[in-house]
């Protein structure tokens, strides 16, 4: 690390008498934030899924009600809300281990201050997950929009300190790469945690399932 960078990076940077008077925050806290604001949304997103957890167990006792006493129209209806329920659930797991692996990924840039390689692939996710929760968590959306314009911000001014350039193709890589491990672990996850609907074939097993669910 030049000492320049090193220097910009520790300590901000001053041009003029207004930047004297208001002084540049540097590089490191400016990480240390968009940290800050991501793990805000990590912890915003698992209130969600704990909401959904809730749900899924009253969704799921009222699937197995209904089969026990055969009625097979009304478990469906159940049944049919709690699928779209466990869809929303996988994605928003999904998109908060990529959140997660996007500090991951910032804590790293702050201890090593090598920012433009490794914001970029983090830049990438974050519209990636931004993307997908639109309409959704408008709030979170708006949240995710802010931080990934401030990591851009930082990319560009830490490009300019060391003569670097982003290799985007890279970084659409590693992005992608991210965005599977995190469905993968998704996916695990909901296996281990929900289980699996009554089978229409065993409606007399019904008692026993619900007996030995988790619920």
């Amino acid at each position: 690390m030049s000492s320049r960078f090193a220097k910009r990076w520790e300590e901000g940077y001053k041009r003029s008498i207004r930047d004297i008077l208001k002084p540049s925050v540097p590089l490191r806290s400016k990480i240390e934030l968009a940290i800050r604001r991501i793990e805000a949304q990590i912890q915003y997103l698992e209130g969600t899924l704990n909401r959904f957890s809730e749900r899924d167990k009253y969704l799921f006792s009222k699937v197995v009600d209904a089969y026990s006493k055969n009625q097979i129209q009304r478990a469906n209806v159940f049944a049919n809300e709690l699928a779209e329920l466990r869809k929303m659930t996988n994605f928003m797991m999904n998109a908060q281990l990529a959140l997660e692996r996007v500090v991951l990924r910032l804590r790293t840039v702050s201890q090593l201050g090598n920012a433009v390689v490794n914001l970029a692939p983090a830049i990438e996710v974050l519209r990636s997950v931004k993307a997908g929760i639109s309409g959704i968590l408008p709030n979170a959306e708006r949240e995710l929009d802010q931080v990934g314009t401030m990591l851009n911000d930082i990319m560009i001014e830490a490009g300019h300190m060391t003569g670097m350039n982003p290799d985007f193709e890279v970084a659409s890589e590693d992005a992608q790469r991210i965005l599977r491990e995190a469905a993968m672990v998704a996916e695990q996850r909901m296996k281990e945690k929900f289980p699996e609907l009554p089978s229409l074939k065993k409606t007399e097993d019904y008692g026993e399932d619900i007996e030995h669910s988790q619920y």
